[in-house]
């Protein structure tokens, strides 16, 4: 998990964040990325793409990245965003947002498969979530902060179960869609593709 900051190390580059986003498959609520710099030499034990842990494994690593890290940014995009410019591009500006966050500034991005519209050395790494740590520290931080947003909006929209899908496309979700219609924070677009009955919520 270290092989791509270690060969960095070793050109003299130190400040290097991993970004991530979470929440691009989702029919509810925004995409959400962060951007994390670790000092130089730490190693996490039993980090990985966020996705592969379980909740009280993601919560433990959120809070010891949260600790040992040098910077920590979030960015996201709104439904309404994504709906106007398309998911891919909500989140290479979700990305961009959560590395302007980052103080200090980075020196280079390692990103999971995609690049960003900033001026930084940066390199994409397919799956690379499960192959460089800073990458997987920043899929924990995105996964942990949409996961309790989510929780916030099942407060607001309780009659769709957004705490137990996190706004994926499961049966109970469609379920929900068709019996109340979306709600303000539903990605039209996406509602589009994933629902047959169309004709019902539009």
């Amino acid at each position: 998990m270290l092989e791509f900051e270690r060969a960095l190390w070793a050109r003299g580059i130190e400040r290097i964040a991993g970004v991530d986003e979470v929440g691009r498959g989702c029919l509810f609520g925004d995409v959400v990325a962060a951007a994390v710099i670790l000092p130089p030499g730490l190693e996490i034990p039993d980090i990985n793409d966020s996705k592969k842990l379980s909740e009280k494994k993601r919560e433990a690593l959120y809070d010891f990245i949260m600790e040992k890290a040098l910077a920590v940014g979030i960015g996201s995009v709104d439904a309404a965003t994504i709906d106007r410019i398309n998911i891919k591009q909500a989140a290479r500006l979700a990305m961009k947002r959560a590395v302007e966050q980052l103080n200090p500034p980075p020196d280079y991005l390692l990103i999971d498969a995609e690049r960003i519209d900033l001026a930084i050395a940066q390199e994409a790494i397919i799956k690379g979530d499960a192959l460089s740590q800073s990458i997987a520290a920043a899929s924990v931080i995105a996964k942990v902060t949409r996961d309790r947003r989510c929780l916030q909006w099942d407060l607001e929209y309780p009659e769709y179960d957004i705490a137990v899908h996190k706004g994926y496309a499961t049966a109970k979700h469609r379920e929900r869609l068709l019996q109340y219609g979306p709600s303000p924070l539903h990605r039209r677009s996406f509602l589009k593709s994933f629902l047959v009955v169309q004709e019902k919520l539009f």
